[in-house]
């Protein structure tokens, strides 16, 4: 049996064309919604996750889930730097770091309240395991001294921390002699100075981490392994890039759930909506399908037609939302990383996989929203039909 052209389902969507556009704009604020949480958990990942190389490890107190709660001894961290699968640097040094990772509160610009900045102790070959780090103005830190250098994301939003100003903490005077940018990574929105100077100012016995590039990236295993099991060590191996993914989790699980929730929330309006629509769509064209049906186009053809004109709707609908969120990629946020308590700057990243949620969401509020209209429409008796018009 013939099917019914779809241009009819597209002439009937255009005469109603004041219902269609409000029941596909209230499609595409659920998907909005939708989609932007998502790419906030997405950009929350990917800044993390970036931030860390595959080629690197870093070494924890077993038990520790971040650095700010980690302990490695000074005679740990010797040991560790033995290990022979470190690489050589360009100059024959061992590119390995031990390094000290502290919070400490800055004012935030605009509207004075302190938030959680990470300060980094590092040392010399630290730049040399990352090599995103470019210097954008001022220069590097010296090692010995005082000085200690802004990422780009701090340098935007807090006060206080242009190049040549002061910080004030751990009973001493800091001078900013430059500013970094590390890209989209976190390390933009940290502090960087001498370990050395780092540790007596906060009275820390023991490092936070011990950082390292190994050979090849192969060796991995072995080298976790050598870590692990050695009786001097109580100490866990990862590689950065897990290391900082494992960082992300808690705070995108919250948003995914959040933006489920409020999806599923907001979709119930949406879909109502989209209901009341085809119903409408239904009872107003009784005499249509009835001469459809009179022209010998069964049931299941209408079923079709009018299931398929409210997919039209949710498609439409999530395409203008994918629309309006992709927009969202030009702001910077700053928020709190739950597991490291500190400020961390990232953006909206829309991916393929939110594009195919965000339009198979819309696809099922078109279906739900149509699915009985269009059951109504199809069992319309073909004489009440005729006579109706």
């Amino acid at each position: 049996m013939k099917a019914i052209p779809i241009s009819y389902n597209l002439r009937n969507l255009w005469t109603r064309r004041l219902t269609t556009l409000l029941t596909i704009s209230g499609m595409a604020l659920v998907v909005f919604v939708f989609a932007s949480l998502m790419m906030l958990a997405e950009g929350l990942r990917k800044t993390l996750v970036t931030t860390g190389s595959y080629e690197n490890v870093v070494v924890l107190r077993k038990g520790s889930t971040s650095e700010v709660m980690s302990g490695v001894r000074r005679e740990q961290a010797s040991v560790v730097e033995t290990i022979p699968e470190i690489a050589i640097g360009p100059e024959g040094e061992r590119l390995v770091a031990k390094e000290l990772v502290v919070l400490i509160a800055l004012k935030k610009r605009g509207d004075d309240q302190p938030s959680n900045v990470v300060l980094r102790g590092i040392e010399k070959s630290s730049f040399l395991l990352r090599p995103q780090i470019k210097l954008v103005e001022g220069q590097y830190p010296r090692m010995g001294s005082s000085d200690v250098i802004i990422g780009s994301g701090i340098a935007r939003r807090f006060q206080g921390v242009g190049i040549g100003e002061r910080l004030s903490w751990g009973m001493r005077e800091w001078n900013i002699v430059g500013i970094f940018d590390a890209g989209t990574t976190g390390f933009s929105s940290e502090i960087w100075g001498d370990v050395n100077q780092f540790m007596p100012a906060f009275r820390r016995q023991v490092y936070s981490s011990v950082i390292f590039k190994l050979r090849e990236a192969r060796e991995f295993d072995q080298v976790k392994s050598r870590i692990e099991n050695d009786p001097r060590l109580t100490l866990t191996a990862k590689r950065e890039t897990k290391y900082y993914e494992e960082q992300s989790a808690a705070m995108a699980k919250f948003l995914r759930i959040l933006g489920l929730a409020l999806t599923i929330i907001f979709s119930l309006g949406a879909m109502i909506g989209a209901m009341i629509t085809m119903f409408s769509a239904v009872g107003n064209r009784v005499s249509e399908i009835g001469t459809l049906r009179a022209i010998g186009f069964g049931r299941r053809n209408i079923l079709i037609a009018f299931l398929l004109e409210s997919l039209l709707l949710g498609f439409l609908g999530g395409i203008t939302g994918l629309f309006f969120a992709s927009f969202m990629q030009l702001i910077t946020i700053s928020t709190m990383n739950f597991q490291t308590f500190s400020e961390l700057a990232f953006g909206f990243t829309l991916t393929p996989e939110i594009i195919l949620q965000g339009i198979g969401f819309s696809l099922i509020m078109g279906f739900i929203g149509g699915i009985l209209p269009a059951i109504r429409a199809s069992r319309l008796v073909i004489v009440d039909a005729l006579r109706a018009a």
